[in-house]
């Protein structure tokens, strides 16, 4: 540290010699003249403000160079359009102050961004080396917005991690962290943040400065952006963001506003004081919302699973007269968004089915099958369903073994739920050779897949009495379903213990029921006309996997599933195990009376 710091001393005076007027009386005014300079220099950033976008947070500092010569090396590096020029000011015989080096080579960055080749040629040549040797020998000079920028050009121009020169920039920037302006350390989170990997202690303290100093953010803009860029590298610098959002939110815009939902969105993150916060100003404030805004709402507020009522009616109600110029795409995204939210608005999918018509021809598979899926999660059917439906077929039947299978599924699955299901298409996903794949697997989304094919399965045996096969064999599904459907509930489990108790003989009663559609029940017992429980072994179950029994019911029998629709605050009112037995056998009596009156 003491080496720095009389290098750093050792510039200071050079410096201001260099600055001192050449005749000057030597007293009082040559002295006035250095210790000014000396000032100006060391309070190198300080000072400086950072209006305008965080991308230009970082303002161009005025090198007060009063010298003509240095004014005229700025004004060439400035006015660059090739790198070659650049170089060729280190060949001539011009005075380089501290800062050129790390001006020229930002300029560098600036006019390679998006020619990489250029950028792997660059590195090899000898004056470029000669330029990050200059910038290295003199980087405790180097002003603390000059010096941030150059950090994300260095990285922009894809140097080695292990380049010495670029340590040495990390280093510097590590030494000045504390006296950096919170604006300039935003800044260099959100330009620079992606390339630390390499450089993990650099980072770290970063985020911590970010942290600890979070009080210091006083516009919404640069808090938006930390969330975007940083607030996934740590949590306790998220949380303070989002405490400085719910604290700026009023001053936000209708963009920022929406930033705010998609980055939320993007990290999974169901933060719902700020979530209401956003809402409220959405609803309260009449600015309007683009096309793209729209999309973008209607898509956080999906992923997080946060239903504002008056935020989605606002949504549709403004998306509505944009439908016309969506493309396919964004039909299907708005659609898919709705849907699971489980937000039904009709007039605008009457006009998002319509658009799917109207534009047939330029509609995608993948993107009709998005807005059939967000169909069939809506149970909605348009009112010219025939067409739209023709439209879907037309497209989709002979495609439809092309698919991915778990897409196969799915589509089949959704036709079922709109009762547009064909037997091709039955056919096509209840072969063994698609549901084999699905049938054992651990993965929860193969699981999921694998229940909707137990739900096309129950449609082929109710709806479709026409359709002969293939079916879902129960020997191969009956096992796994039990043993998916086992996790209980404490309710289930207490409402299973309570019905054990009432019945009073296992035979009265069958615990986890597996039934030939798919579904397993809790429990299932057999009443006669009074109400009283009846054996269920040796009567016909034709329902079962596999079937059993043999003797016909009773006259007036009526089997019925358990548990019932037993709300949880009703049943946390009941007291003794008289009390629930009677409550569960008063349902199960007006369950099979509402059956009867059928």
């Amino acid at each position: 540290m003491a080496a720095r710091l009389v290098k750093r001393c050792a510039c200071l005076l050079r410096e201001a010699t260099l600055l001192a007027p050449v005749v000057a009386p030597v007293g009082r005014l040559r002295l006035a003249s250095v210790a000014h300079r000396t000032l100006t220099f060391s309070a190198i950033c300080p000072s400086s403000h950072f209006p305008g976008p965080l991308s230009g947070l970082v303002e161009k500092e005025q090198l007060s160079a009063p010298c003509p010569e240095h004014q005229e090396v700025e004004r060439l590096i400035e006015k660059a359009t090739q790198p070659e020029e650049l170089l060729e000011l280190l060949s001539d015989s011009r005075c380089l102050q501290e800062n050129h080096a790390a001006l020229m080579l930002i300029q560098l960055s600036r006019l390679l961004s998006d020619k990489p080749e250029d950028r792997a040629l660059l590195v090899q040549d000898a004056r470029f080396q000669q330029l990050l040797h200059l910038v290295d020998s003199q980087i405790s000079a180097v002003w603390h917005g000059t010096l941030v920028k150059l950090l994300r050009s260095l990285y922009a121009l894809a140097l080695p991690a292990a380049c010495r020169e670029l340590r040495s920039v990390e280093q510097e920037v590590r030494w000045r962290l504390r006296r950096l302006k919170y604006r300039q350390l935003a800044f260099l989170a959100e330009s620079s943040a992606t390339h630390m990997r390499e450089s993990p202690e650099l980072l770290a303290e970063l985020l911590l400065h970010l942290e600890r100093r979070w009080t210091e953010i006083d516009d919404g803009r640069t808090a938006v952006a930390l969330m975007a860029k940083t607030g996934h590298l740590s949590e306790p610098l998220m949380n303070r963001l989002e405490d400085k959002c719910l604290e700026l939110v009023e001053r936000f815009g209708p963009d920022e506003l929406r930033k705010v939902l998609v980055t939320l969105a993007a990290q999974n993150r169901r933060s719902v004081p700020l979530l209401r916060a956003v809402s409220y100003h959405l609803v309260q404030k009449p600015f309007p919302l683009t096309k793209g805004m729209l999309l973008d709402l209607a898509y956080a507020y999906g992923k997080l699973g946060f239903h504002q009522t008056q935020v989605l009616q606002r949504l549709a109600a403004d998306l509505l007269p944009h439908v016309p110029s969506l493309t396919s795409g964004e039909v299907a995204r708005g659609a898919k968004s709705f849907a699971l939210l489980k937000w039904l608005s009709p007039p605008l999918f009457e006009a998002l089915a319509q658009h799917v018509v109207d534009r047939a021809h330029t509609v995608t598979v993948p993107h009709l099958c998005n807005v059939l899926l967000a169909f069939a999660h809506l149970n909605f059917r348009p009112e010219r369903e025939d067409k739209f439906f023709g439209l879907v077929h037309e497209k989709l039947g002979p495609k439809l073994r092309s698919l991915h299978p778990a897409l196969q599924v799915d589509v089949v699955w959704a036709l079922c739920v709109l009762q547009q299901v064909q037997g091709e298409a039955l056919r096509a996903v209840l072969c063994p050779e698609l549901h084999a794949r699905f049938l054992g697997s651990e993965s929860p989304k193969d699981q999921s897949t694998f229940q909707k094919l137990l739900h096309i399965s129950a449609t082929a045996q109710l709806e479709h009495p026409e359709y002969t096969g293939p079916l879902l064999p129960a020997s191969d599904w009956a096992p796994w379903l039990l043993a998916c459907d086992g996790k209980a509930t404490p309710l289930q489990k207490e409402l299973r213990d309570t019905l054990r108790g009432l019945l009073g003989s296992p035979s009265r009663g069958s615990f986890a029921v597996a039934t030939q559609y798919g579904w397993v029940l809790d429990a299932e017992v057999l009443l006669d006309t009074d109400g009283q429980f009846l054996p269920l072994r040796d009567f016909v179950a034709p329902h079962l996997t596999p079937p059993s029994g043999t003797q016909p019911l009773p006259p007036g029998a009526k089997r019925c599933p358990c548990p019932l629709q037993v709300p949880y605050y009703e049943w946390l009112e009941l007291k003794s195990e008289w009390q629930k037995g009677a409550y569960l056998k008063d349902k199960m009596r007006k369950a099979v009376a509402e059956e009867l009156a059928k």
